[in-house]
């Protein structure tokens, strides 16, 4: 069947983020599209925001108060100004709202999943994409591709269209303006951030009209993608020309989060399970004879100016190692590292501009060079380690349908692309001795395996076009492209052989493919972010060959081998983070990819009469039915929607200045907005009920209770003379408070029954690899040792070991769950408990799940949810005891 992507509409960080965004404009109700005529004879269709500045900073506050964010005490803005068609200068101060998401975590997916939803809940239709380059773009414009089978099951079909902006199609400038329906636009930001850009120019094409103009009038919202990238003067004034009503910012690395709504750290994707592991493998020359230097840095602070070296230095004990050293000029190499090999090595001239260091025996090094190493000899292990890896995952992996793919980041282009190339030809060594490990590669040369972008090529406004697209070369750098940014669904299938992708810089931001297991860093790292950007191109969970995302963690493991010692790239991945996020336990530390364990289970036990029974009474799987107490669902939900306030609908006002140009008469907008209440307009019951029944189905997912018994809601709440003043308020209050109590009422009234169908116990027989500081050594369990996802389950694992009535346990598989209605539930540990000394008969079967509290209000909602059924599932239809435990010792 065709490579076909598959999205998890569930994900309940993704659905935070954007609801976060969504709840910004709450109050505001949905604006049906509107025709406006800004100049000319040509008209549009714009986006309208209704609410004042201080209901937006009032629900901005509600926002990051309940994520738990620093709360802002006003709305930064950025300004600038634009002419608009009537050729009057306007300032205009836009709101910024910023959504902070790790890298590999679905950003693209969710802004373009919160612009449905802004259309769906308030009428906004024009979107315009804006990005730093055009990796990012061609990523932004696949995910519109995968995702739209997905929304439109999602969205009911919602009509949605999306285009690239291309200045020589200027007729979907004009659809962007005309369409009723939700528009997306992508841009790089090079396309519009200078006069001599083809959209400020007036052009026959659209009968005079200039493009820019046309964007104007819709007051599009913008979706800033990287913005860290958009800081600039130039940048901001690039932005406010567009006439933006707010924008929304995305990514892993803001520079400035104005008004933050929404944070998913390294830290919180890590722990969740949402990125794949990280082990790192670093490549070193240990020849301390040499004087080893490499150039990390230079700076220049007040009259100060240094640089950072890498190299190598004695210790105390006589060793040597790598160390940074910050030098000055008249600095002695041979003083700083206390080794004679530098001697000769004086720091005569820091160049800033430059950013080159010049020696007094006149030798010069810049920023990311290194010598003394033997590049050939480390560049060589690096990717004969990378290609020894791709094989051993490829052998392991392919059963599951995963396809391993290897991205590789070079030092130079001519170094893989020149004649005789030193990448080219070390890649082709590693790849032939490797051939025959792999079945799918014994008729394949090195050439069928790998593919190269390097983004030399650019024309007007950042397009990548060839040069001669007649020649071979051109024809094989384009499919190249395609492949690469383009056709991610032929990468990641078996019917392409492709597997290893070198690149130099060009897909360091933006650009990422979801089975990329290992990264070979080729170069030296260059930036304070450049290990995280390089990282996240990586960081995605696999998909399989039905496109569907695996979540298992021995399938989630990248693999990063550096050209630096594990030790330093661990140390500088750390700083990155705590720059980002001052914190310093931000980010887990990476594993190193040398100490990597293969644990095997002991598979003696399966012939323990003891495990045999305790395999006999958790393995059967269940089906479960719910039965709903309706009066108390009723009655829960009545009293949660009393205690909230249902605003009647409001008119805002705006206030501006009228001033005198040399165009006539111009207004200016100047602020002191005011907001008063409507003359009272009261609705129906029936319009109430509607409002409900609409809002209900388009949550997710779809809720669907009888007319009457959202009628019974609406006549026993207090808020009925309000809701009636504002239907389409009380009706979304209601929908998310009743959600929330039949989900509780869901797992209140669950009953599992036992099925005919089983966990084999063989499947118990398989080995896995994992690193070696989360194994704790394990004598009694089932696996001779035990993985710890934290320190909780390491301590109940030592608490197990010390207790002699425990007389065998084992950490249940990620594939044994239990089906629940908030999701699959996959439990921690069955235990065997008795007398060591007596019989069969005194042997205790328990199933205990392992948490910081026993406490589950403590625990997020749907995990304590979770919990309760698997209490049902166990206690009531298998008749296991189950419980939640912090330590060991509270077991019977």
């Amino acid at each position: 069947m065709p490579f076909e992507f598959h999205f998890d509409a569930d994900q309940d960080y993704q659905i935070e983020a954007v609801n976060s965004v969504c709840d910004l404009f709450d109050g505001q109700g949905r604006i049906e599209a509107d025709i406006v005529r800004p100049g000319g004879g040509w008209i549009a269709i714009p986006n309208r925001l209704e609410l004042t500045d201080e209901q937006l900073l009032r629900n901005l506050q509600q926002v990051q108060g309940r994520q738990g964010l620093l709360v802002d005490g006003d709305l930064q803005t950025l300004s600038g100004s634009f002419t608009n068609a009537d050729s009057e200068e306007t300032e205009v101060a836009f709101c910024n709202f910023s959504v902070e998401m790790e890298t590999g975590t679905g950003k693209t997916y969710v802004y373009i999943r919160t612009a449905l939803e802004m259309l769906r809940r308030y009428g906004f239709r024009k979107f315009i994409i804006v990005v730093p380059s055009i990796a990012i773009r061609e990523g932004v414009l696949k995910t519109f591709e995968v995702t739209r089978k997905h929304f439109a099951a999602l969205y009911g079909n919602t009509p949605y269209h999306f285009c690239q902006y291309d200045s020589a199609n200027l007729s979907q400038v004009r659809q962007f303006a005309l369409s009723e329906s939700l528009e997306f636009m992508v841009m790089t930001l090079a396309a519009f951030n200078k006069a001599t850009n083809v959209i400020r120019q007036s052009t026959d094409r659209l009968q005079g009209e200039t493009p820019i103009h046309l964007l104007q009038a819709t007051r599009p919202v913008l979706i800033l993608d990287e913005p860290q990238n958009m800081e600039s003067e130039l940048s901001i004034a690039s932005l406010a020309l567009l006439h933006p009503l707010l924008a929304l910012r995305y990514s892993a690395t803001h520079r400035n989060a104005y008004n933050l709504v929404h944070k998913l750290t390294p830290y919180d994707a890590y722990r969740l399970g949402l990125v794949k592991r990280i082990e790192v493998a670093g490549a070193t020359a240990s020849d301390a004879n040499q004087p080893y230097l490499r150039l990390e840095s230079v700076k220049s602070q007040k009259q100060t100016v240094t640089a950072k070296l890498r190299l190598r230095r004695m210790q105390k004990d006589g060793t040597v190692k790598e160390a940074s050293v910050t030098v000055r000029p008249t600095d002695d190499l041979a003083e700083k590292a206390n080794l004679p090999q530098y001697e000769g090595l004086v720091v005569d001239e820091i160049d800033v501009l430059g950013k080159t260091i010049y020696f007094a025996n006149g030798t010069p090094l810049a920023v990311g060079q290194d010598t003394g190493a033997d590049k050939e000899a480390l560049f060589r292990e690096q990717i004969a380690y990378t290609v020894e890896q791709h094989v051993r995952k490829q052998r392991r992996l392919a059963p599951r349908g995963i396809k391993v793919i290897s991205l590789f980041f070079i030092d130079r282009v001519d170094n893989y692309a020149g004649d005789d190339s030193l990448i080219r030809r070390l890649f082709d060594e590693a790849f032939l001795a490797q051939r025959q490990d792999l079945e799918a590669w014994k008729d394949r040369s090195p050439e069928d395996v790998q593919a190269a972008y390097f983004a030399q090529r650019r024309t007007r406004e950042g397009e990548v076009i060839l040069e001669d697209s007649s020649s071979g070369e051109a024809q094989k750098d384009q499919e190249a492209y395609d492949l690469i940014m383009r056709d991610k669904e032929r990468l990641l299938s078996f019917d392409d052989p492709h597997c290893f992708i070198f690149s130099h810089s060009a897909l360091r931001e933006g650009w990422d493919n979801p089975n990329v297991c290992q990264i070979c860093s080729l170069r030296t790292v260059g930036s304070d972010t450049e290990r995280r950007q390089q990282i996240g191109r990586g960081a995605r969970l696999v998909v399989d060959q039905t496109g569907t995302r695996v979540r298992d963690d021995e399938c989630n493991v990248l693999t990063v081998v550096a050209n630096e010692s594990y030790e330093t790239y661990v140390a500088q991945l750390q700083q990155e983070v705590e720059a980002a996020f001052g914190r310093p336990d931000a980010a887990p530390r990476p594993t190193d990819a040398r100490k990597r364990v293969t644990v095997h289970p002991r598979k003696e036990y399966q012939l323990k009469p003891e495990f045999r029974e305790l395999w006999e009474r958790i393995k059967h799987k269940t089906r479960y039915s719910v039965s709903i107490d309706t009066d108390k669902l009723l009655g829960d939900v009545v009293r949660a929607l009393d205690d909230q306030t249902i605003e009647p609908p409001k008119v805002r006002v705006s206030k501006a200045r009228i001033d005198v140009g040399e165009q006539g008469f111009k207004a200016v907008y100047v602020g002191g907005d005011r907001e008063a209440e409507v003359a009272p307009v009261t609705h129906s019951p029936l319009r109430v009920l509607r409002a409900m029944e609409h809002v209900m189905l388009q949550t997710t997912p779809p809720m669907r209770l009888t007319r009457n018994t959202l009628l019974t809601i609406w006549e026993r709440t207090n808020n009925r003379d309000a809701s009636l003043l504002n239907p389409q308020e009380f009706a979304s209050v209601a929908a998310g408070i009743i959600k929330r109590h039949l989900a509780d009422h869901l797992v209140q009234g669950i009953q599992y029954e036992k099925l005919d169908d089983w966990y084999e116990m063989t499947r118990l027989d398989e080995s896995f690899e994992d690193w070696a500081e989360y194994l704790e050594p394990a004598g009694k369990s089932y696996y001779e040792e035990v993985k710890c996802e934290s320190g909780i389950e390491r301590d109940f694992v030592r608490g197990l070991e010390e207790r002699e009535d425990v007389l065998l346990y084992i950490k249940l598989p990620w594939w044994f769950t239990v089906p629940t209605p908030v999701g699959e539930y996959n439990p921690d540990w069955a235990v065997v408990m008795g007398d060591p000394e007596g019989g069969e008969e005194t042997h205790v079967y328990l199933v205990r799940e392992t948490k910081s509290t026993t406490n589950l209000d403590d625990l997020h909602p749907d995990e304590a949810r979770r919990i309760r059924c698997g209490r049902r599932h166990f206690t009531d239809a298998l008749g296991v005891d189950y419980r939640v435990v912090a330590k060991a010792s509270e077991l019977p």
